[in-house]
């Protein structure tokens, strides 16, 4: 939120619940950004997600809430390892299965979202078999997002919770298969609807998304939701996990463009804790963002003091309640200028002894600061009736400016020093310098390449408006000249190793690559000697990057020119986000059920099989070895046309029970990847006005303060 509509709500108080009923309140336990997984090969942090999550259940069983709510994100690591899942699934066992009643009843149908050809329903505790005592929704991030485009189609590790019985899996989106799909399509939401005594809730989920399409999505009227008739009655929640703070012109959701059906927004993704609702200018919607529950990254947000909440709903009001964990270890961080030091404390910043000698004083005394924390936090428990726990070792930052000082000493032999005293030995320290006094070198250095963000015009906030893990990666390819591989597909695969933690997008990319590149050599026929060897690769890579440009440029075109003919007529269009569904035995009669009749795909030309050449000499030889014939097609019947492929679970397992045809084409699969890499690249080119940036650092001072103000009250 901008700084205005901050100061603005500050003396707003949070909304409560007047006359309080029992059999009429719904009670909820808000978490988001677990991260279990985080760092699990840390011999000292291995297990603080973890720990983290299993005081979260504890919690849940200790205020009896109906149900838990998570908002993205439960995992690290898309592919989580089997001691991650062991452990998440044994905790999820031991404190949300029994006998205790379920209180809320589930209006919509149990069995919407469940696969055919299995009996179980898509909500758990419906489930006859299983013996629910606090049901768990969820919904994924951008971290443990479903993957994959083989047979079983796009999944993820909620997947499998979901289908074992132990999470209710919602908010997963079916991804458009080509550009027109895309045009026509928009996101559709339906939700859980619950009931307890007179109290009706709605759920709505939606999981990450790309924060380019979620923009186009929301500015086009094209996020739909399925609503009750009388959805005046329904208390209604929205759950997301999207970009908050304004990265870019489409590099982040508006917080004002979500429906006026909506109660609240629980926001997933961003990790500083603003737990405390917060009204939005122009709505009658609060948001709330509970933040990580482990801190991820040494940065001033993570240094916040972690929370959930507990919610209560009773008919159209409620009441949010921060809760603080005990369990995380704290964190302080601080910042410190080595000139300004100086000259108060008196030392020379050529001394690498003195200077070294200060910023030991000033770890020492965040240590002491952080163990104070803990201790008044184990007070304040202990008072409580709480049990008291053992004090952990802290996370300690000291971000230092060296402006002006010749030579620093080894940051990590520094913090070898503090070895069984913090958390975080390694990276205690940071180096920054500032500079505004140096100037532009004509010289680009293959290693050091000059990026955008060298300016020594552009102030601080402006580099970091202009920060772009894109953009960094492509200047720095650019700078390298590479030989075989092109900058293009190279960025693709660095970016998607930064986003999703994919540890093998690279190695996957430089094999494919390599292939291509070797196969179009050889394409080449006849014989050539070693010196002609380097002109033809250059030639084939050339080749190769002109081919990607073009089907780059083509496809967002033609995208475009359909959206334009298209958008006039979208009845997606009318009142934002709405769409009532008429009653008829159900909630939701009204399926969007339409699908395009299957068009017959013309049969296509078997390729003839490359005639062998002679090996060529030198290094022509590697590069004319036979490949494996990975890119013979049979030829596709029109009479059975594939099968759509969809992300969503029905879909999933329906199409991996189903017997595989005779004849299967062997790039059927590719054709999805390369459609789907397409409309991908068609979102990227949607521009907007860009939207104000607020201060993170602010926003994270305003957030603890309401969150002290709210602990009060509750206190009084």
């Amino acid at each position: 939120m901008s700084n205005h509509s901050d100061e603005e709500h500050e003396g707003i108080p949070p909304p409560t619940i007047r006359n309080e009923y029992a059999d009429d309140t719904i009670k909820i336990l808000l978490a988001t950004d677990n991260h279990i997984g985080y760092m699990e090969r840390d011999p000292i942090r291995g297990q603080d997600s973890i720990n983290a999550f299993k005081e979260i259940l504890q919690l849940a069983v200790k205020h009896d809430v109906d149900f838990i709510l998570l908002a993205g994100d439960l995992f690290h690591e898309n592919r989580p390892s089997r001691d991650c899942l062991y452990q998440v699934m044994a905790l999820l066992r031991e404190y949300t299965l029994g006998d205790r009643p379920i209180q809320v009843e589930l209006l919509s149908d149990p069995n919407d979202g469940k696969p055919p050809g299995y009996s179980f329903p898509a909500i758990n505790y419906e489930d006859p078999n299983l013996n629910v005592a606090i049901p768990v929704f969820s919904i994924h991030g951008n971290h443990d997002d479903p993957q994959g485009a083989g047979p079983e189609g796009a999944l993820c590790a909620l997947d499998m919770l979901s289908v074992t019985g132990l999470i209710n899996y919602m908010g997963k989106v079916d991804l458009p298969l080509d550009d027109a799909e895309a045009q026509n399509t928009g996101i559709a939401i339906k939700p859980v609807l619950l009931r307890k005594g007179n109290t009706r809730l709605g759920l709505y989920g939606v999981g990450n998304v790309k924060d380019q399409r979620m923009h186009f999505e929301l500015r086009s009227n094209r996020v739909r939701m399925y609503m009750p008739r009388d959805k005046d009655n329904w208390f209604n929640i929205l759950l997301l996990h999207q970009n908050r703070v304004a990265h870019g012109p489409q590099q982040s959701v508006p917080e004002g463009m979500f429906d006026d059906s909506i109660d609240l927004v629980v926001w997933g993704h961003e990790h500083d804790c603003r737990i405390v609702p917060e009204p939005v200018a122009g709505k009658r919607y609060y948001i709330t963002q509970p933040g990580s529950s482990v801190a991820t990254s040494l940065a001033d947000g993570e240094a916040l003091e972690k929370h959930v909440a507990l919610l209560k709903i009773q008919g159209k009001e409620f009441e949010l309640t921060p809760i603080p964990l005990r369990s995380v270890r704290p964190f302080v961080i601080d910042e410190v200028v080595l000139s300004e030091a100086a000259e108060e404390e008196g030392f020379d910043l050529n001394d690498k002894i003195e200077v070294s000698k200060y910023l030991k004083t000033k770890v020492n005394e965040l240590i002491d600061k952080a163990n104070q924390q803990w201790d008044e936090r184990n007070a304040r428990a202990v008072a409580e009736g709480e049990p008291e726990l053992p004090r952990p070792l802290p996370l300690i930052r000291l971000k230092v400016d060296t402006t002006g000082v010749s030579e620093m000493s080894n940051p990590v032999r520094f913090g070898q020093e503090f070895q069984g005293r913090i958390a975080n030995p390694r990276d205690v320290l940071t180096f920054h310098r500032s500079k505004k006094g140096t100037t532009r070198s004509s010289k680009v250095k293959a290693d050091e390449p000059e990026l955008s963000i060298d300016d020594p015009e552009l102030s601080i906030g402006e580099k970091l408006s202009k920060v772009r893990v894109q953009t960094l990666v492509r200047e720095y390819l650019a700078a390298q000249e590479l030989q075989l591989l092109g900058e293009g597909g190279m960025s693709e695969a660095i970016e998607t190793f930064v986003d999703k933690d994919d540890i093998h997008a690279i190695q996957n990319h430089v094999n494919t690559s390599l292939r291509s590149l070797m196969k179009g050599v050889q394409a080449t026929g006849g014989e050539f000697d070693e010196n002609e060897f380097e002109e033809i690769v250059d030639k084939v890579r050339d080749q190769q990057q002109k081919q990607r440009a073009e089907k780059q440029q083509d496809k967002p075109s033609k995208g475009k020119g359909k959206g334009k003919a298209t958008s006039d007529d979208s009845d997606a269009t009318v009142d934002s986000m709405l769409m009532d569904i008429d009653a008829g035995g159900s909630d939701f009669d009204d399926q969007m059920s339409d699908a395009p009749p299957a068009r017959k795909s013309k049969a296509a030309p078997k390729k003839a099989a490359p005639a062998k050449k002679a090996p060529a000499r030198g290094k022509g030889k590697a590069a004319a070895t036979p490949i494996s014939d990975d890119e013979d097609e049979d030829e596709i019947e029109d009479e059975a046309p594939p099968p759509t492929k969809r992300t969503n679970r029905a879909a999933v397992l329906s199409q991996a029970s189903k017997k595989a045809p005779a004849k299967t084409p062997a790039k059927k699969t590719a054709a999805a990847k390369s459609s789907a890499s397409a409309s991908k690249q068609t979102q990227s080119t949607l521009s907007f006005a860009p939207s104000g940036r607020s201060s993170t650092r602010a926003a994270a001072s305003r957030a603890k303060r309401k969150v002290a103000e709210t602990m009060e009250l509750d206190s009084d």
